[in-house]
């Protein structure tokens, strides 16, 4: 609405004041002339240039009009035989700045994202090819009404925000500008206004023409109104422009859409010539209101020889048509749709079929909604929608059939009970409704809605009428009843009655037996509703005390007699209703225990526990189905006495129908499945599997014709080509798929993922095959080479990656960085293979150039400037996507940003030609673009189309354009046998190729403009239809048929199991079980009512078959269409994606399992004893504890839960998880601490574990969530204990903490973040999620238990998508953070935010609050503290209230993400835990911030210790060096290096001197080597010694050199006095270093000279020991140790790390580990030259240290077991406390203490005297 100030209309020229040319400009001849017509001054702007003579309003770009009306109103009048120009410069709400312009000008209509062109016709009487030009001899005034709000919603789909500027050029005069935001009347005074009563909006006297008296208005002037469909302007108009008498002109408008066209012609015999134009489709302009009726058929755009899209011409035929009373009725007959004749046909030839595509199918399901799937009336077909496509796909040949028309995606569909009339709605504007002929899939009728968005259909039974619920522009609901019982005889449907109601409506249905009553459920109502005297009328029914249930759906009773109407809520409830006497018969509960005691899930009931919510529900004459969102389809009798049938589903069910016979049971679920349960057999068939996101990418196999593709869902598929029937289904939670390539010869498939992985999968043995990481950034690009025997792959940050694939397991060849061009997207043409396999092409390593290397050896060959060829205009030109043309010579196809395509010569070896141009190929960039094998057809995509081109028309090759997708196409590409096209966006889309093998030839027919498309013999109308499709461009008919995998699993038993009662909780705990392993039968059910849940196989039992490798990805081959339950389970586990949000817990990766029957020694007579934990954990989620009051003190990390006393540093360790713990909850008296850790490959589920505080035990393990758990919680009596599961859970646990037994299990339909206990009410707590804040009321009963869950949307003006955060305050406030960092408040005993502010930059992830200061922390390492005593009086003022009350008292940052905080009761002091591993204490009085606890964020590579032992050392990843007292092991020295990692240290030996001389000599993986000073605290030396990473380096004995090895096998000897390398041993060359020591010898030992001896150790089993004396460059062999590889190693990746050291008991002798066929450690005497002894290992290590002081070796395992051997004796102890590979293990040169390293978890154990 505008403001004030310009309403009730603006004079721009007059508020402006153009006259004085101080806000506005003028240039070249603009003058004011005395206009003899309008009798005023006007402004008159000529010239034979228009852009160089205009008038612009404001005065400069950089100003803006500000103008907010909806309509402009422009007087003007063209000069004769000249042209003119008109520009408009439109802001969105978004910012976004749109240029609309018209012109006599432009031919054709002309769109881009930020411009609109309208050919302006002035003469519509003319010849068609005269209808653009000049303007006529004696031209009009005008007045041009522009609907500025339509324009940019119709062409652009953008909401207009205000008028930025104005630019009228040359040639016309102008009388001024007006905007409004009412539409005006040009043709009635106010005087005829108000005398004859007429509803229009007279124009106002300063904006009207002069008429002499006793003339019309329309006899001397023009009103041109656009667009004609304005829903504002449209009704007004109409009316104003009909007098009784009034009758239509003789002559027949013609209207070339979208162009303006102004009429010329006296209009005797009408008293408007309104002129309601067309916009760039025909639907949209001929949106009929108020007796308008139209008629559309559809037409496909396709494109003239001239490349360009051609708009059809549309010709409207009017008719004299009387309405009884006043009014004329006017009646649009049939609209004609005629191809525009193309330019020039003989000059551009097109050898292409029309249409050379048609739609043969389509994979998808939904797109607005899974919820709307109908059977036909005999049941032999089912409907769906597919974003913008409704299919119609028969259940027994799965023959699919379209309903095209729609230009979004489908909301929802109605069929009436004789399947002879189908409604649908679209989701967003224009607010469209069709109705169509089912049989023939006609559009009956097209008429916009006055619902703005529409939720829901319903047809009566004899299709006569059809109710619409659903929002109106303010948001209220609304409900709208049409009468359609005249649309199948040519009339239109009409509203009869229309109401806006504030209750909320879930579910709307007709009465099947009488259609003037219907039935409405939603949140809070069940309401009745009858159609009586053109008025929609309801009435509530008394619900008691059910009144706050959201209801969800509702049935009539099928039988005639039958007065129950069923209603199902979201809390468990069926509702059986009179609906006659409108009371409440019945009301029965689905609900979910479990008994503790039984070791099998039970059935659930309609007994007593929490119930389970109920999504839909549908009834027959004998049944009743139910969906619920724990996945299950369940069949009941009308009686609900027993269970009949029972299907597990994937994912939660979105909606169930009954067939009308009611043998069979239709489903969809959110997770885009449908499918079918025929009761009579008892089998479930899926006749739809989806991607529930876009699909990024597609590949195509060759020789068993497979399609692969990857979602924004974090799933890779692959399909059947030739039945389109899904074969296997690989699920990433953790990284999102974005390229894929299948290996051309061999059944492997590559993907390559977000975090920069690339993994190869067998399809055969459905493993994982390997993973690499050369990528750091998000692979780009990824293709294999025809010959099968190269693999390349690129990634964001410019890297190339070349990969040796012709064996199974491929294996890296070369990495070559800053070669591809960074930060590009990732595309399926980033990188391309020529047909012969020998080039390579992409776009790099700068965006302007393109690149052509060797495939072979990566040299390059060309490099091509992209930016050259488009000296035309000022943009520098950019490849977007690249392509090898099949045909010899060979051709690169390059995609550019300038919307062209450039055809390069990719054989030249020294000049690069630009072949050809595509020019105009499309509005925006094209990301893809494929070329048949033959060069026949070229295919690209941009945006929501695609277009096929000859290519082989050299001089301007032709193209047809094919519009289906509602979402931009990502990638397209030819089938391997060139029959088929593939296109992926919002589906999957495959075409049928219509060309014939060879071409036609010039003479056919297909190259007249007038022929028809080409048509095989027996091609029916509807295939005809098909053919062209309408002017839309959409897509032709038929839809592949679905895949039949992972069908839900049916189970039933006769009566309750042994030892349970017949009820279970419903629970995602997975038990292993033979059974599982193969599909469930049904037998008759019988006895009580019971649902029976199978048992699934845990997830550690799949990790060959289910995961394929340690990446957690679940693959899921289904070859024969009946997965088991297992995999079943599986996958509905992983199918939630992980939310965006930092303070949901993921755990870290680990490729580590936990090794099985090992045993630890027995209480006492350990070896060794934990003494201390170096860190914390920052991936954990509130995982710090601290009571000031009794001063305990614990946190986590790792497995462990650290108690510390905060005055002495002690600690204690409470040692029995095997997993990450995620958080931790104390209880209120501080006497049990509860904690939680993830579930890993050898444990069934998460541990929950009950821990006694003072005497420091686990007391009782807990189990039932199946991935992580996020949060825990106490009741505030301590009776309860809350457990939350995690996004891949989504269970909410609660739990008897007197017997510690489950007391129920809810599954939850979105990750929730946090929970919360009230601390005033122990029957109350809080969850926060995505989008809402649910409150639970626990009931008890006795022993029973019930919730009450109230769910609250986040209102808008908090504009937060998620809630992350909440805590208590005062009695009754509960404070809520958002991911937008604002904080709102909620009254939680009136459930609503009253309260909201903007708290900080990020998301707030820590809330804290006590008495009247609230604490906030958030991931943009910020901790504030406010003042919020004045918000339990702001809670009184309601929506009223404002947040200038509430202010930051501080502010605190720290040194990462708050993930956990904990603060004493007054707020003053508090410890915080940050994603950087450290705990801080803060302290608000004195504002400062403490380190109590830090450690490495990242992992540890190695521990070096002083000679003194008074300090050691760590580095790792994160590229620091910190130094630690080993005293207190508190963090003393820190040396940082950015951007790099730290993978080896050495600390100078006691031989330096002095203890202020110690130094620490630190290599890095950029291949430099620096020396820091301990006492200095400073770098003394950098050497950039190696062109790789250094992966080992020791000092000398003597301290004076310092030997370093790299990742190339090069062993460099420096001096860190000088700084020189003087020695380089190549002996190792080509294998990594992994282990270089150093010790003393006597002078000659072993044979030698020198008195250092030295080893050097590679990953290719081979040892060398060497002898020197530095200060002699002197350097000897002394010995060559090579041993054969590890027998059980697949891949040389894989393998073992070599371990070798120096016996400290005796020097000649060698303990070497990982150098055998075995895992063993073997003792080499150097004096012998021979194997002494070998140690059996039960694994093989990957560290080893050996103890100085007795014959101990400490050997750790990827096992996460740590192992002390006694050398002599040996013995043996393990030792847990790890929770992933123990891959370090360093004595301290006392051997008093051992340090092991489990990724960045610091273990400092003390060795005991055994």
């Amino acid at each position: 609405m505008a403001r004030v100030w310009q309403h009730p209309f603006l004079n721009v020229f007059r508020h402006f004041k153009v006259d004085e040319w101080k806000r506005s400009t003028k240039e070249g001849d603009v003058a004011t002339v005395m206009d003899k017509t309008l009798k005023c001054t006007v402004y008159r702007i000529r010239g034979s240039v228009c852009a160089s003579n205009y008038i612009q309003l404001p005065k400069t770009s950089t100003q803006s009009l500000g103008l907010t009306g909806r309509f402009l109103y422009l007087l003007f009048r063209p000069l004769s035989t000249k042209h003119f120009v008109i520009h408009l410069d439109l802001s969105t709400e978004d910012k976004q700045v749109i240029r609309v312009s018209l012109s006599n000008l432009f031919k054709e209509f002309k769109s881009t994202a930020t411009w609109l062109q309208f050919p302006f016709i002035c003469e519509a009487e003319t010849s068609r090819k005269d209808l653009t030009g000049v303007a006529p001899l004696g031209a009009r005034w005008t007045c041009l009404q522009l609907d500025l709000h339509d324009i940019l919603l119709v062409y652009l789909n953008r909401c207009y925000s205000h008028l930025k500027s104005v630019r009228l050029c040359a040639n016309l005069l102008v009388r001024s500008l007006y905007t409004s935001d009412l539409c005006f009347d040009p043709a009635v005074t106010v005087g005829e206004a108000r005398r004859a009563k007429l509803p229009v909006t007279p124009m106002p006297r300063e904006m009207s023409f002069p008429v002499p008296k006793g003339e019309s208005w329309h006899d001397h002037y023009i009103h041109i109104w656009f667009p004609s469909g304005s829903s504002a302007a449209s009704e007004p108009v109409q009316r104003s422009c009909s007098p009784p008498d009034a009758v239509f002109p003789k002559h027949v408008p013609q209207l070339l859409p979208p162009r303006l066209v102004a009429f010329t012609k006296s209009r005797q015999d009408s008293p408007s010539s309104v002129v309601p134009l067309l916009g760039p489709t025909a639907s949209l302009g001929l949106l009929p209101e108020d007796g308008l009726s139209c008629e559309c058929s559809e037409v496909s755009v396709v494109g003239g020889p001239n490349g360009n899209s051609q708009e059809p011409l549309a010709c409207m035929k009017a008719t004299d048509k009387h309405a009884a009373g006043n009014g004329l009725q006017m009646s649009v007959c049939k609209l004609a749709v005629v191809p525009t004749a193309p330019e020039n046909v003989t000059k551009h030839k097109s050898f292409l079929p029309d249409p050379v595509l048609r739609l043969k199918g389509v994979i998808g399901l939904g797109g607005h909604s899974t919820k709307w799937a109908l059977w036909t009336k005999d049941g032999a077909a089912v409907v769906y929608p597919c974003h913008a496509v409704i299919v119609v796909l028969r259940i027994d040949t799965r023959e699919q059939r379209f309903f095209l028309g729609h230009t979004d995606k489908v909301s929802a569909l109605a069929l009436d009970g004789s399947s002879s009339l189908l409604a649908s709605a679209q989701a967003r504007a224009p607010n469209v409704l069709r109705l169509w002929d089912f049989q023939t899939r006609g559009c009956l009728s097209l008429f916009r809605s006055p619902v703005h968005t529409v939720c829901s259909l319903s047809f009566s039974d004899s299709g006569a009428l059809l109710c619409c619920v659903g929002k109106d522009h303010h948001g209220k609901t609304m409900v709208v009843a049409w009468g359609t019982d005249q649309v199948g005889r040519g009339g239109e449907a009409i509203i009869l009655a229309k109401v806006n109601t504030d209750v909320d409506i879930q579910a709307f249905e007709i009465a099947f037996f009488n259609e003037t009553r219907m039935a409405s459920c939603g949140r809070g109502s069940v309401r009745l509703w009858r159609l009586r005297g053109g008025a929609l009328r309801s009435c509530p029914v008394d619900l008691g005390e059910h009144h706050a249930l959201e209801f969800t759906d509702l049935a009539f009773g099928k039988a005639r007699d039958d007065r129950t109407l069923y209603v199902c809520s979201r809390s468990g409830h069926i509702l059986e209703m009179d609906h006659q006497r409108m009371v409440v018969r019945h009301t029965r509960r689905l609900l979910s225990t479990h008994t503790p005691s039984s070791p099998l899930p039970q059935k659930q009931t309609f007994s007593s526990g929490p119930g389970v919510a109920i999504s839909s529900l549908s009834v027959s004459q004998a049944e009743c189905a139910v969906g619920s969102e724990d996945g299950y389809l369940r069949l009941w009798p009308l009686d609900f006495s027993s269970v009949l049938l029972e299907a597990e589903h994937e994912g939660p069910i979105s909606s169930v129908r009954l067939s009308p016979d009611g043998l069979r049971v239709l489903s969809t679920t959110s997770s885009g499945h449908l499918g079918f349960l025929d009761i009579p057999t008892r089998e479930y068939s899926v006749l739809m599997r989806s991607h529930m996101a876009p699909v990024l990418a597609l590949a195509t196999e060759y020789n068993q014709g497979q399609l692969a593709t990857v979602s924004q869902d974090h799933t890779v598929r692959v399909w059947d080509l030739a039945t389109l029937q899904q074969l296997y289904d690989f699920v990433s939670p953790e990284e999102a798929p974005c390229a894929v390539t299948f290996h051309p010869t061999q059944p492997v498939l590559f993907c390559g993922f977000s975090r920069g992985a690339l993994r190869s999968f067998s399809l055969e043995a459905a493993v994982a095959l390997v993973e690499h990481r050369c990528h750091r950034g998000t692979i780009t690009g990824l293709v294999a080479s025809p010959d099968g025997s190269l693999l390349f792959s690129a990634c964001s940050q410019g890297t190339l990656a070349q990969y040796r694939c012709a064996a199974t397991c491929c294996r890296v060849l070369r990495v070559a960085a800053n070669v591809v061009c960074r930060d590009a997207r990732p595309s399926a043409n980033a990188l391309a293979v020529s047909g012969d396999s020998r080039l390579l092409a992409f776009a790099g390593p700068f965006k302007y150039t393109v690149t052509i290397m060797d495939a072979a050896s990566l040299d390059d060959l060309l490099r091509v400037d992209i930016s050259a060829p488009d000296l035309a205009s000022d943009h520098v030109d950019s490849a977007v996507a690249v392509c090898f043309s099949p045909a010899t010579p060979s051709h690169l196809l390059v995609s550019t940003s300038s919307n062209k395509i450039v055809v390069l010569d990719a054989t030249s070896g020294r000049v690069v030609r630009v072949v050809r141009e595509l020019c105009g190929v499309h509005p925006v960039v094209c990301p893809s673009l494929a070329l048949s094998r033959d060069a026949h057809f070229l295919l690209t995509a941009a945006d929501r189309a695609i277009k096929v081109w000859d290519y082989l028309t050299l001089s301007n090759p032709s193209c047809q354009v094919y519009i289906g997708h509602s979402e931009p196409v990502q990638a397209v590409a030819f089938t391997p046998d060139q029959q088929h096209l593939l296109s992926v966006g919002d589906a999957i889309f495959l075409w049928d190729i219509l060309a014939s093998a060879e071409r036609s030839p010039p003479g056919s027919a297909r190259g007249s403009p007038g022929a028809p498309p080409p048509c095989e013999a027996g091609q029916n109308a509807t295939q005809l239809e098909d053919a062209v499709s309408g002017a839309k461009g959409l897509p032709r008919q038929q839809v592949p048929v679905p895949s039949q995998a992972t069908p839900p699993q049916l189970s039933i038993c006769a009566g309750p199991l042994e030892g349970g009662d017949g009820t279970f909780s419903v629970s995602d705990e997975e038990r292993p079980s033979e059974e599982s392993c193969g599909t469930t039968g049904l037998c008759q059910a019988s006895g009580p009512p019971m649902l029976v849940q199978k048992k699934a196989c845990r997830a550690g039992d799949r990790a060959q078959g289910a995961t394929g490798g340690p990446w957690g990805l679940s693959m899921l081959p289904h070859p024969c269409g009946q997965p088991s339950v297992q995999g079943t389970r599986r996958a509905r586990t992983q199918a939630a994606a992980r939310p965006d949000s930092y303070v949901h817990f993921t755990a870290r990766y680990k490729a580590s399992l936990m090794a099985k029957n090992v045993s630890f020694p027995a209480a006492g007579g350990e070896w060794l004893h934990l003494k201390a934990v170096v860190g914390y954990n920052g991936n954990g989620r509130a995982n710090v504890i601290w009571r000031p009051d009794t001063g305990f003190f614990a946190y986590t990390h790792g497995c462990l839960v650290v108690v510390e006393d905060l005055h002495s540093g002690a600690q204690q360790h409470w040692l029995s998880h095997s997993e990450e713990i995620s958080t931790l909850a104390l209880s209120h008296d501080a006497q049990v601490l509860a904690s939680a850790s993830g579930c890993g490959g050898a444990a069934s589920g998460c541990q929950i574990r009950i821990w006694d505080v003072p005497g420091g035990r686990c007391q009782q393990l807990l189990s039932h969530h199946c991935t992580a758990v996020q949060a825990l919680a106490f009741s505030l009596d301590d009776r309860l204990l809350v457990t939350l599961g995690d996004y891949g859970d989504r269970t909410l646990a609660l739990w008897n903490m007197d017997t510690y037994e489950l007391i129920s299990s809810t599954r939850l339909p979105e990750p929730v973040h946090g929970v919360a206990f009230s601390p005033w009410d122990a029957s109350e707590l809080a969850c926060v999620g995505q989008g809402t804040l649910t409150l639970w009321r626990l009931q008890l009963c006795g022993d029973d238990i019930s919730f009450q869950v109230h769910r609250e949307p986040i209102p808008e003006a908090v504009e937060a998508g998620e809630l992350t955060s909440l805590c208590y305050g005062a009695a009754p406030l509960l404070y809520c953070g958002s991911n937008a960092g604002q904080v709102c408040v909620w009254d939680t005993s009136a459930s609503r935010c009253f309260l909201a502010w903007e708290a900080d930059d990020g998301e707030i992830g820590v809330l804290l609050c006590s008495g009247s200061r609230l604490v906030s922390g958030s991931n943009t390492r910020r901790l504030r503290l406010w003042a919020v005593g004045a918000v339990p009086e702001l809670r009184r003022k309601g929506s009223g209230a404002r947040s200038s009350s509430v202010f930051m008292e501080h502010e605190l940052t720290l040194d990462g993400a708050i993930v956990s905080a904990v603060f004493h009761d007054s707020m003053d002091m508090g410890v915080v835990g940050t994603t950087a591993g450290t705990l801080w204490y803060v302290s608000w009085a004195e504002g400062t911030s403490t380190r109590l606890i830090s450690g490495h964020r990242s992992k540890v590579h190695e521990v070096v210790f002083s000679p003194s032992e008074s300090h050691c050392a760590t580095c790792g990843d994160d590229g620091s060096v910190r130094v630690w007292s080993l005293a207190t092991m508190e963090l003393v020295i820190q040396f940082q290096v950015l951007n790099q990692s730290c993978l080896c240290l050495a600390w100078s030996p006691p031989s330096c001197g002095r203890p202020e001389q110690q130094r620490l000599a630190a290599g890095y993986s950029d291949g430099t080597l620096r020396v820091f000073s301990i006492s200095q605290i400073s770098m003394e030396l950098k050497m950039h010694l190696h062109l790789t990473a250094l992966t080992a380096i020791a000092f000398s004995a003597d301290g004076q050199t310092i030997l370093s090895g790299d990742k190339d096998g090069l062993v460099a000897v420096s001096r860190p006095c000088t700084g020189m390398t003087f020695r380089v041993l190549r002996e190792h060359w080509g294998t990594p270093i992994s282990t270089i020591q150093s010790t003393s010898k006597e002078y000659g030992d072993f044979g030698v000279k020198g008195t250092d001896l030295w080893l050097a150790a590679s990953r290719d089993q081979r040892v060398s020991i060497w002898a020197s004396d530095w200060l002699r460059d002197h350097c000897e062999l002394v010995d060559w140790l090579t041993f054969p590889a590890p027998s059980l190693m697949k891949a040389p990746d894989c393998s073992p790390p070599s371990l070798a050291a120096f016996c400290p008991w005796d020097r000649a002798l060698l303990a070497c580990s990982g150098l055998g066929p075995h895992p063993e450690v073997v003792f080499y005497s150097l004096c012998q030259k021979q194997v002494v002894e070998k140690i059996p290992l039960p694994f093989f290590a990957v560290s080893l240290s050996l103890s100085s002081r007795a014959c101990l070796m400490a050997v750790g395992f990827a096992e996460r077991v740590l192992r002390l051997v006694d050398c002599v004796s040996g013995a043996a102890q393990d030792f847990p406390g790890h929770d992933d590979g123990v891959q370090l293990c360093r004595f301290a040169p006392s051997a008093s203490l051992l340090f092991t390293v489990a990724h960045n978890q610091i273990l400092v154990w003390e060795v005991t005297d055994y």
